[in-house]
């Protein structure tokens, strides 16, 4: 940890998010092994994910921001929280409106899923920023709970993967390229978690407000694709996952933040 400690906002941030795109790469590396993915398993790694990334929405997000922010502090946070989510919700109708593949519904199927973790990959990367970017930058923000919040995105992203690979396989495309294209979708979390980093180390000023634009970006995708599709194959499987995941957040922000 004091190694960590010792680096700088920018190489923390690289280092957390090759973290999560390497998830990225070894969910999609399964097309090489498997035909599907076991529903129950897709299920309990989503809802898990959620649980993280909630507890991580407040406890590593919401409450630095509060407590950085200058006043009037609930208009720092409600408009770079509403930010946030308004950019992931411009994100899904602007997806919604595309007519790829028009001719072909498991193509164009493909393509907008393929899209929409990418684009979603974006926000979940600058969270990860804007936190190593707070553990440098001295707030209340942890080195913990930027660790912590890695990991639940990573969680995330393995099954995430797998949706961009599986689908491109299954309408005909090679093994390879099925791979090389759900890993991409993961590598945009490494420029976006850089250059969160990167602004909050320039300009400490911006981080209360870069914590509640990640923190409402992060619950808009919770909300919109892991609590959905985690509850599609189970309610009570999804709700322990959830429950697990926040619950676990919770502790190792609260016994070592």
């Amino acid at each position: 940890m004091h190694f960590l400690t010792s680096l700088s906002g920018v190489t923390l941030a690289f280092i957390a998010t090759a973290f999560t795109y390497l998830m990225t790469a070894a969910g999609a590396a399964l097309v090489f092994i498997c035909k599907n993915v076991n529903k129950s398993a897709f299920s309990l790694m989503m809802s898990s994910a959620a649980g993280i990334m909630l507890a991580s929405t407040f406890f590593s997000l919401l409450l630095p921001a509060m407590e950085s922010a200058p006043e009037p502090t609930w208009l720092v946070l409600t408009a770079g929280f509403a930010a946030g989510g308004l950019l992931i919700i411009f994100t899904d109708i602007l997806i919604g409106k595309l007519h790829f593949f028009s001719d072909n519904r498991e193509k164009r199927s493909s393509a907008v899923m393929c899209i929409a973790v990418t684009m979603h990959n974006i926000p979940e990367g600058l969270a990860v920023g804007v936190a190593c970017g707070a553990v440098i930058a001295g707030d209340a923000a942890t080195l913990v709970a930027a660790v912590m919040l890695a990991v639940g995105i990573g969680i995330q992203n393995f099954p995430e993967g797998m949706c961009v690979s599986f689908p491109l396989r299954a309408n005909g495309m090679g093994r390879g390229k099925s791979f090389f294209i759900g890993q991409l979708s993961g590598a945009v979390e490494i420029v976006a978690g850089v250059a969160g980093a990167a602004a909050v180390s320039v300009a400490s000023g911006i981080l209360p407000w870069a914590l509640a634009f990640s923190a409402g970006a992060m619950l808009a995708v919770v909300c919109s694709e892991l609590i959905p599709e985690s509850f599609s194959n189970g309610k009570i499987q999804a709700t322990i996952g959830i429950i697990a995941g926040f619950a676990l957040m919770m502790i190792l922000d609260i016994a070592f933040g």
